[in-house]
């Protein structure tokens, strides 16, 4: 009995100690405005499971780039492995491929067509199709490229994604920033998608995690549950910048896209006197369209706070350049990708919102899983380091990316400075698939390659062979802007000129690119912009000395001079509402198209010329 005492005492000891020194982290940490005393306890708790698994995961990541060629060669045969029974895996004979090469000669490079029976059967419900566990979603693609895709995500995959990828990224990105290891909240713009069930009884929809079905999260972010229940973007919108601003020491800003985090900001500009007013008052303006419970619901979590009112009313009166670090001192970083067809919503933001906050474009990844982690978030060139087991990788050669079967190299044979279409074999039953996008190896992480992404292989145009590309066009597009005084690009889109063939009239027959400019002036926002007939003719000339291959065309007649129209103001904002309501795709997976194939797209944009 004496010995049980003795345990239990010290056990008693040890157990106050703990708790000692986690009271005193806790106190020692930075800390939201809106936590409560379970709230706290909670993201504390998550904070600590995420660091321990990230820096496990970044153990393995480190360890698997001395060996990638191994890493991939067991998760290729390891996936034909498992499927060798499944009915695609017997349809291409999968018990008889030994190796990569076996696998590279037997099964032929593969695009969404090539998939759509068998994942049709699966939607309707039979198992053993693709993948050996049924389907927790089938997953919609964004279709910036044409139509969207459905793409089955299992649940394995779903738990790579955080393992090899989410907890990663936090590992690196307390590294180089340590102050955003702390109990701060975040502001998450995240929009809960619309989705329906499949004849089977799948879940159909964007397959982007959701505060709303990751609940054990919710401590993290500002918006309380019920605000992630307004489905409609315009009230949610309100509501994520409502509980934001209520909290001082937010410390992360997090979207999907740096382009969901511009729109933010924007809508800023116009609603914060109404904003300001719900947090001096104590409750959400009345005029808000949304249903009576999710208002009762989100009142009952907000008290006046006359002092929070009035330090925002005062910063807002200053103006919006560089606000977001006026209005929240201790905002520690923005999280979001804002590399490729981002890029010019990133730059918006860090010349103007969030000058002073860093963005950490994390992860590369699209609705058939994760590609790569930006293992550099300091970096201002995002460069992302491929995720040796999430994918089996192939590379086709740029040159080659336009022929149906062409060769192509292992992750071992590529080479720095090279430009590639990426192939993917997932863990979501599809092999060999070409998903389109194009990138640039720009270094090695030990053995594993470092890309960029340059471009989506369908954004680009090609209206005599020459297959411009959306990189070229959007470095042609800055440098003429660039040369236009007291303007700024607010956003753009192309089309070629035989989708327009009904609307352009022009003596000249030849094909052409039209090009879709909102532009803004610096010191009059709301005045429209006019260029002279020699800035349009601007971006022709440099898109010559950016393409060899665009420049001799244009010397032989083969192509007409690139037209340039100026749209209203406020015309992408209108173009992303009327995407919404047309096709199946979410506000979190929307990318405004730079080349566009959509007829109906394209002659939205027409219609909105100043």
């Amino acid at each position: 009995m004496a010995v049980l005492s003795t345990v239990a005492k010290g056990v008693g000891v040890v157990a106050t100690m703990s708790t000692v020194m986690v009271a005193y982290d806790i106190y020692h940490q930075r800390k939201s405005t809106l936590h409560t005393a379970n709230s706290l306890i909670r993201q504390y708790v998550i904070n600590k499971l995420i660091a321990v698994i990230g820096s496990r995961m970044r153990k393995r990541l480190d360890d698997d780039s001395k060996k990638c060629r191994a890493v991939q060669d067991e998760i290729l045969l390891a996936r034909v492995k498992e499927a060798s029974n499944l009915v695609y895996g017997k349809d291409f004979d999968f018990g008889d491929i030994v190796d990569r090469k076996d696998f590279r000669l037997k099964h032929p490079l593969t695009k969404y067509d090539h998939f759509k029976p068998y994942i049709e059967r699966i939607a309707a419900g039979e198992d053993g199709i693709l993948t050996k566990d049924r389907p927790i979603i089938l997953g919609v693609t964004s279709g910036t490229s044409g139509k969207s895709s459905i793409i089955p995500m299992t649940k394995g995959q779903s738990l790579a994604f955080f393992t090899q990828g989410i907890s990663v990224l936090y590992n690196a990105m307390n590294t180089a920033y340590p102050e955003t290891n702390n109990l701060q909240k975040i502001l998450k713009f995240f929009y809960t998608p619309k989705s329906r069930i499949s004849a089977g009884g799948i879940p159909v929809g964007p397959n982007s995690s959701s505060p709303k079905s990751t609940q054990g999260l919710l401590p993290l972010y500002t918006t309380p549950l019920t605000g992630y229940e307004i489905m409609s973007e315009p009230e949610a919108l309100y509501v994520h910048l409502l509980f934001g601003l209520m909290d001082r020491n937010l410390g992360m800003i997090e979207a999907n896209f740096a382009s969901l985090i511009h729109t933010a900001f924007v809508e800023l500009e116009r609603k914060w006197p109404s904003l300001v007013r719900d947090i001096e008052m104590g409750y959400i303006c009345p005029s808000l369209d949304i249903d009576d419970g999710i208002r009762q619901s989100l009142n009952k979590m907000m008290k006046s706070d006359k002092a929070r009112a009035e330090e925002l009313r005062r910063e807002f009166k200053k103006g919006f350049k560089g606000i977001a670090k006026r209005i929240w001192p201790h905002l520690n970083i923005l999280a979001a990708v804002d590399s490729g067809p981002f890029e010019m919503y990133g730059k918006l933001l860090s010349e103007h919102y969030t000058e002073g906050v860093p963005t950490y474009s994390a992860l590369y990844a699209a609705t058939e899983g994760l590609i790569g982690v930006n293992m550099w978030p300091k970096s201002e060139k995002r460069r992302y380091m491929l995720a040796p087991r999430s994918m089996f990788f192939e590379f086709i050669p740029v040159d080659k990316i336009f022929e149906d079967q062409p060769d192509t190299l292992f992750i071992d044979q590529v080479k720095r400075d090279s430009v590639y279409e990426l192939v993917i074999t997932n863990a979501g039953g599809l092999y060999r698939f070409r998903f389109g996008d194009v990138v640039k190896v720009v270094d090695f992480y030990n053995q594993c390659p470092v890309i960029e992404l340059m471009y989506r292989k369908g954004q680009y145009l090609n209206v005599r062979g020459e297959k411009t590309s959306e990189d070229i066009l959007y470095k042609a597009l800055t440098d003429t802007v660039n040369g236009f005084k007291g303007v700024s690009l607010v956003d753009y889109s192309c089309a070629e000129s035989p989708l327009l063939d009904n609307q352009e009239k022009v003596d000249d027959l030849f094909p052409h690119y039209v090009v879709f400019l909102e532009l803004t002036k610096d010191i009059d926002p709301k005045a429209p912009v006019q260029l002279t007939e020699e800035q349009k003719l601007q971006l022709d000339k440099n898109l010559r000395e950016h393409s060899f291959i665009y420049n001799s065309f244009r010397e032989k007649g083969s192509i007409s001079c690139a037209k340039v129209h100026v749209v209203r103001r406020g015309c992408f904002k209108r173009l992303k509402r009327f995407s919404l309501k047309t096709r199946s795709v979410s506000v979190n997976q929307f990318k405004v198209p730079r080349v566009i194939r959509r007829p109906e797209t394209a002659q939205f944009l027409f219609n909105n010329i100043e």
